[in-house]
This record gives structure tokens, sequence and C-alpha cells, in this order.
């Protein structure tokens, strides 16, 4: 397929928001993920890690997941995306890819978290209504309150997460 002239950049980005289908079985017990870095280094993020960031909870979010009823309203507890990003690189960055360990994935701009963030902020978290997420329910996923309808965003059993300062067009 050749890419239009008038199609946006964003449209044919493999990593925007799509339906995938339920994944039956979880991929990984292990709730660690990676973290990528612009300047080509990388790091585990471990659970504990995370709490020794800010930590913010998004109260009375509904979530559906592909092939689910919506289900809640819960009260998701984690880090800010920006906070994550932030303590992992205090420079200018354009994009941040979350790709879960199954290989479903999101991208976010940095212009499109501030919009993302007027709804409520994203989250990375890692419980749910006060108690630590189980393997099912994602270990550590990403949360988007203005997403209410598909949860076509909300990346479960993270596995990687890279900051990007470049913009690549898809």
């Amino acid at each position: 397929m050749e890419k239009q002239e008038h199609d946006p950049p964003r449209a044919q980005d493999p990593l925007r928001p799509h339906r995938h289908d339920p994944n039956p079985d979880p991929p990984s017990a292990d709730a660690d993920f990676v973290v990528v870095l612009p300047n080509g280094r990388f790091q585990t993020v471990t659970l504990a890690a995370l709490y020794k960031l800010p930590a913010t909870t998004v109260p009375n979010y509904k979530i559906a997941s592909t092939g689910h009823e919506a289900s809640g309203p819960f009260a998701f507890t984690g880090v800010t995306l920006l906070d994550f990003v932030q303590a992992h690189w205090p420079h200018p960055w354009t994009q941040i890819e979350i790709v879960s360990a199954d290989g479903f994935g999101n991208r976010v701009f940095a212009d499109e978290l501030q919009e993302l963030e007027s709804f409520g902020p994203v989250l990375l978290a890692y419980a749910i209504d006060g108690l630590p997420m189980s393997r099912l329910q994602g270990l550590v996923r990403m949360i988007v309150p203005s997403e209410r309808d598909d949860a076509l965003r909300q990346v479960k059993w993270i596995g990687r997460i890279a900051i990007r300062q470049d913009v690549r067009v898809f």
C-alpha cells in the first residue's frame, strides 16, 4: 500500500491504538520491564523502582478490555507516565513507545500526552483498589483515563518502554 500525500503521518503507525485479539494467557509472571533511552542505553525497571517514584491514584475508573464488557469502577495507583519519563530522561523527547510482553503496543507523543492528561494522568499502574495487580490484571498496565470504550490504549504486561527524541513517519 502506498502512502498518500494527504495521509497524516500517524495514520500508518503500527503502535497507534488498534484492535487486537484478547490474550487468554498472560505472557509473563514477571512485572519487570526494560526502558530504552534515546541515547541507546537501557535498563531493567522493577516494581521496587516504580514504588520509589511519586504515586498517583486515578479513582472511579471503568475499563473495557477487548472482548470484555466494561468493569469497575476501580482506583488505579501507579506512577504517571510523565513522571516516569522525567525520572529516566530529563531532556526533550518526542514520543514514548509502550509495548506489551505479548507484542501489543502503543505510542504516545509528547504533545498528545498533555491533551490526554486533561482527562486525568496517564499511569503506569501497579495497583488496583489498593492491591498489587495480578498477572491476569496486567502486573504493570498503562491506564489512559480519556479512553472509555475499547481499551485500545491500555497496554497490559508492559515489557518495554522506549523514550524517543526523533520523529518517525509511518
